[in-house]
C-alpha cells in the first residue's frame, strides 16, 4: 500500500493510494488518521483515501485549541481544499469523525457523505449527569489509557490486546494503528492524544444535538449510514442502535442506513468482511 505523509499548517495528513478519485476521512475521538489503514489498502484502483490528525491527535497533537467539532469541521475542509478534493470527492468520517464530518458535508457539497458508526445526535443526557462523567461511561478503556505510561511499545499493543473490542480480531492493520499513536521516552512511553481536545469535544457532542441535527438536515449530498451493531466494548448493543437510528431514517428521505453485520464499533473499520462492506459503500 501506498502511504505519503504531508504536514499542512502543522495538521499531518496521508494519502492512502494513488488514484485520482478521492475520499476525505476523518477519524474518531481517541483515535489517529491510522484508523483508515485498513480501508486505504483495500481500496480499488483509482481511488485515493487522504486522512487527517485531527487536532490535539497523532501528529497534529501540538496544534492549538479551542477544540470542539466546528473547528475540526474547518480543518477538514482546508485539508479538502490543499489536496484538490472537488465536489465529485466522498466525505466519511468514524465515530466522533462521522459527526465532523456531518458539519463539514453541510457547507458544501460531496459526491456522497459516509457516516461509519456515528453523525447521529445522542439523546438528552438525563437531568443532573454531568456530560464528562457520560464520556468516562461511554469511552472506558479509551480514555484510562490518556492518563498512563507505559514501560514499551510491546506493552502497549498488550493493552490494546485485552481491549474487549479487539479480543479476537487483532491483525497487522490493528497493530499499526496502536503503535502510530506512541511518543515519549523509552519507559515513559504514553499516547499522543491531547485528554484536554478529547474532554471538550466530547462536550460539544453531546451538548449540542440541535447543531448536529441541523447539519444533517443541512447535507445535500446523497448521505450513508454504516452501523456497526456492536458497541464499544463489543456489547451486544451498538453505539447507534435501532432506537436512535430508525426515526433518523425517517426524518432524512434520503439517508440510507445500513447495519454492517458481525462488526463492532472499532472493527467495522479493521475486520476484513466489515471493511469491504466500508470500502464499497465508499466507492460504489
Amino acid at each position: 500500500m501506498s502511504i505519503e505523509f504531508e504536514d499542512v499548517g502543522g495538521q499531518r495528513i496521508a494519502r492512502f493510494g494513488t488514484g485520482p478519485r478521492l475520499i476525505i476521512a476523518v477519524h474518531g475521538i481517541t483515535a489517529s488518521l491510522m484508523a483508515w489503514g485498513a480501508v486505504g489498502r483495500r481500496l480499488p484502483d483509482g481511488w485515493s483515501l487522504v486522512a487527517m490528525d485531527l487536532r490535539g491527535r497523532g501528529h497534529s497533537a501540538a496544534m492549538p485549541g479551542p477544540y470542539g467539532l466546528p473547528r475540526h469541521a474547518e480543518d477538514v475542509l482546508r485539508v479538502a481544499e490543499h489536496v484538490g478534493a472537488g465536489p465529485d470527492a466522498v466525505l466519511t468520517g468514524h465515530s466522533m469523525g462521522a459527526y465532523v464530518a456531518a458539519l463539514a458535508g453541510a457547507r458544501r457539497p460531496f459526491a456522497r457523505v459516509v457516516l461509519v458508526d456515528g453523525g447521529l445526535p445522542f439523546p438528552p443526557l438525563p437531568e443532573g449527569l454531568d456530560p464528562d462523567a457520560a464520556l468516562e461511561a461511554t469511552l472506558g478503556p479509551a480514555l484510562a489509557r490518556l492518563r498512563q505510561t507505559f514501560g514499551s511499545p510491546e506493552a502497549y499493543v498488550d493493552f490494546f490486546k485485552a481491549h474487549p473490542a479487539f479480543a479476537g480480531h487483532w491483525n497487522d492493520d490493528v497493530e499499526a494503528y496502536v503503535r502510530y499513536d506512541l511518543t515519549g521516552p523509552e519507559g515513559g512511553l504514553r499516547s499522543r492524544v491531547v485528554s484536554e481536545a478529547v474532554m471538550e469535544d466530547g462536550r460539544w457532542m453531546r451538548l449540542e444535538s440541535a447543531r448536529i441535527g441541523a447539519a444533517l438536515q443541512a447535507i445535500t449530498s446523497p448521505l450513508t449510514l454504516l452501523r456497526a451493531p456492536r458497541g464499544l466494548l463489543d456489547q451486544e448493543v451498538g453505539l447507534l442502535p435501532d432506537d436512535l437510528a430508525l426515526p433518523w431514517a425517517a426524518r432524512l428521505p434520503g439517508l440510507r442506513d445500513e447495519v454492517v453485520p458481525d462488526c463492532n464499533h472499532y472493527t467495522i473499520l479493521f475486520d476484513d468482511h466489515c471493511v469491504s462492506a466500508v470500502v464499497d459503500r465508499l466507492t460504489a
